[in-house]
């Protein structure tokens, strides 16, 4: 298992070397969260194929993991695409602290740290040779295809509303939007802990409760909710006040009367 972890190491911090270079070539630091998201559907395929666990759930839960990892690097990939050559402001701040490339490829290597982390359920399910599914996976898996269901379902109704010109400086409070002020954020959250469900039963599965914990962070205080808020206040203004007092933040609930 340490040998084929470290395989899957070596390659992330290969993958996010080139990416790195990429992004110093063309100016432009957005392309490492798209390297991050694709990082699982390069892991846990390769996880899947080196390790000796029964092929039904370590093909299964690997499947559920590409999905994840694909459809989230792909509209990334798509959004910062379509912002370029303008950078994504995260990383404009980041300049201004870091002049010059070497720190970034730091932190780029960090970045492909973190992303073996995140592989390491289907790296613990690619070792579990029982070939029955026992109950606490069936539900993982289903809490983490929900959940991609749920994120998908939100970016969806999100684009679809920035792209009618009518909403241009608007907020968005309809569909899962009405529920919560960051339904993407939650079910990204949600997938995390199905994959901890589903490898809980694994070799040290328990472990990798650091995964949803750690995405839960990662979504609240650094690059998530606190981020977009500030933005949306800054260009929304008093619409968005009114939004944060009458929609939950996280979990969705029932929105308040915001008189």
């Amino acid at each position: 298992m340490l040998t084929l972890l470290a395989t899957g190491t070596a390659i992330s911090c290969l993958l996010f070397f080139i990416v790195w270079t990429v992004c110093v070539r063309v100016k432009n630091y957005g392309f490492l969260d798209v390297a991050w998201s694709y990082a699982v559907a390069v892991l846990a395929p390769l996880y899947a194929v080196a390790g000796p666990g029964a092929p039904l759930r370590t093909w299964l839960v690997a499947a559920v993991g590409m999905a994840w990892s694909l459809r989230l690097g792909t509209y990334l990939l798509r959004r910062v695409l379509s912002h370029h050559p303008q950078e994504d402001p995260r990383y404009e701040t980041l300049r201004t602290r870091w002049p010059g490339p070497w720190m970034f490829l730091a932190f780029f290597q960090l970045q492909a740290v973190i992303a073996v982390i995140f592989s390491i359920p289907f790296l613990l399910v690619a070792f579990k040779t029982d070939p029955k599914l026992d109950w606490v996976e069936i539900i993982g898996l289903a809490v983490a295809v929900l959940s991609l269901a749920g994120e998908s379902v939100a970016d969806a109704q999100m684009k679809r509303f920035k792209a009618d010109p009518a909403n241009r400086g608007g907020v968005c409070a309809t569909g899962l939007w009405r529920y919560s002020r960051h339904p993407n954020y939650f079910f990204e959250s949600m997938v995390w802990w199905g994959f901890f469900l589903v490898a809980l039963g694994s070799p040290m599965g328990w472990m990798t409760v650091a995964c949803p914990l750690l995405m839960l962070y990662f979504l609240l205080k650094v690059t998530g909710v606190e981020l977009t808020e500030a933005h949306s206040l800054r260009t929304r203004g008093d619409a968005y006040r009114r939004y944060q007092r009458s929609t939950s933040a996280f979990v969705p609930w029932f929105p308040k009367n915001s008189a």
